[in-house]
């Protein structure tokens, strides 16, 4: 019997609607969340092979805003782009731009990216995209590959590769193996809670499957591991919000603390006892942090 989400009651209170943009080519699904008169909007950018889904326990911790949370083209509900461009960071900072452009919220729209949407989000502050402040969530602080558990990556550097070596149908199959999943998810979780814990292995076998084609996942693994936010740290012009975990296996939090120091206007909240999953663990703690540095006058 599946377990219900721990953070369900407080997101049925939170008013909302699904719609469609149509973007580089893609049917760019996305989810509004709170009220779309609110003063302040903030768009939500998710991380690799997840969807909107992982987002909504910060979601439901949030309050007096207009929430876009879409799904990246190619993943959830999302298909992927068919004008050319790659499904890497350039590609879906492009597109972030072009998602802002069409909800007329450019300059305007606070942006949040997690995990592989933190690189995406700094990227395209890099570049120029335009917005008053931004939140950075497990943000991928250095290259995934020195991590405290790089021999990880690595192993998940052979797992893609393998995935791409094969004919499509095995190597589709071998990318979206449910052991692997789990995998993942017992080494990122870090709760000693039971419930919790299983609730959170049903969600990454719900959703971390849910992605269009072995090309789009491909992709975007490759750009995972090739950037990271450090490379662009200099460049990111706003305030800036760092949310991460001190026992988080992709980004040590040392790593973290030098990157606040090198991004021109920014700060660092660290949260213990926690590690990559954030935004499934402590969505409360990371929304409080959220709130306090959206008030504060800019």
């Amino acid at each position: 019997m599946p377990v219900p989400s721990p953070y369900a009651a407080r997101l049925a209170a939170v008013p909302q609607r699904r719609a469609e943009l149509e973007i580089g080519g893609s049917r760019t699904a996305y989810w509004e969340y709170g009220d779309p008169a609110a003063a302040r909007s903030i768009v939500l950018v998710h991380g690799f092979r997840g969807d909107h889904h992982g987002l909504e326990p910060v979601v439901a911790n949030l309050h007096g805003l207009r929430i876009i949370a879409p799904d990246l083209p190619g993943f959830g509900d999302s298909t992927p782009f068919t004008d050319g461009r790659g499904h890497d960071v350039d590609g879906y900072g492009a597109w972030l731009g072009e998602l802002l452009d069409a909800l007329d919220l450019r300059g305007e729209a606070l942006l949040l990216g997690h995990s592989f949407g933190s690189i995406v989000v700094a990227h395209a502050l890099a570049n120029g995209l335009a917005t008053p402040r931004a939140v950075l969530v497990n943000p991928i602080g250095a290259p995934a590959l020195s991590g405290p558990r790089g021999v990880l990556t690595q192993l998940a550097v052979l797992y893609y590769r393998v995935g791409a070596l094969l004919p499509e149908r095995p190597g589709f199959a071998v990318l979206r193996a449910r052991f692997v999943t789990r995998i993942m998810s017992v080494t990122m979780s870090k709760t000693r809670e039971p419930r919790l814990r299983r609730w959170i292995h049903e969600e990454h076998d719900r959703y971390f499957g849910a992605f269009a084609d072995r090309r789009v996942v491909l992709e975007a693994f490759r750009a995972s591991v090739s950037k990271d936010v450090s490379g662009v740290a200099e460049r990111i012009p706003v305030p800036t919000l760092l949310v991460a975990a001190q026992q988080d296996d992709i980004t040590p939090i040392e790593a973290q603390r030098r990157l606040v120091g090198r991004i021109p206007r920014a700060e660092l909240v660290e949260i213990p006892d926690v590690g990559h999953l954030i935004h499934y663990e402590t969505p409360g703690v990371a929304a409080a942090a959220i709130e306090r540095f959206l008030g504060e006058a800019p």
